[in-house]
């Protein structure tokens, strides 16, 4: 039986600097993690440095992590799961003229140029607030990278369809954002 099997004891190693916690926290978590982010990424070795860069963060801010605001892997997976995305991101920052020359179609290139910049954890209640089907369109396309014709193929309905909800979806979410008082729910 491991020292850590008892979480409290593994949350006061970790905020003591204890080392050895870190090597156990690493070993328990790490192939988890990295599914994760792979997942979100597509390409093992951006992955591979992403994990890398979530357990250094969560070395870092283990002291902030509070145990009645949730258990430690949701909050590992958040840490991951952003530093992921914060990749996805920067991968997809190109400049603007080889988006022009890049993007599919107009459509596209306008949903691109467009997106607000703002806090995560915002997005992710406006997120919640969607219905389910707004909210797996905006899943696929901007969390998980996937084009609108695959988003099309995969969900089997219409092109245009896909390209008219997600144009749709990032208006009513550009609203949100401008205007925090209104929800998604009232427009």
């Amino acid at each position: 039986m491991n020292r850590f099997s008892d979480h409290l004891l593994l949350i006061s190693s970790l905020k003591a600097n204890d080392r050895e916690a870190f090597e156990y926290l690493y070993d328990k978590y790490s192939a988890a993690l990295y599914n994760v982010i792979n997942k979100i990424l597509k390409d093992e070795a951006l992955a591979a440095d992403v994990l890398q860069e979530s357990f250094l963060k969560i070395w870092k801010s283990i002291r902030a992590y509070d145990p009645t605001r949730g258990t430690l892997f949701t909050w590992m997976l958040n840490i991951a799961r952003n530093s992921a995305i914060d990749a996805h991101r920067m991968q997809a920052r190109l400049p603007v003229h080889l988006c022009i020359e890049q993007a599919q179609d107009a459509d596209t290139l306008y949903a691109y140029a467009t997106l607000p910049i703002f806090d995560l954890a915002d997005l992710n209640q406006l997120l919640d607030q969607l219905n389910p089907e707004k909210k797996q369109l905006i899943d696929l396309v901007y969390i998980q990278g996937f084009t609108h014709d695959e988003v099309a193929k995969m969900l089997m309905i219409p092109l245009g369809t896909v390209k008219s909800r997600i144009r749709k979806t990032l208006a009513q979410l550009r609203l949100c954002f401008d205007s925090p008082q209104v929800s998604v729910s009232q427009i």
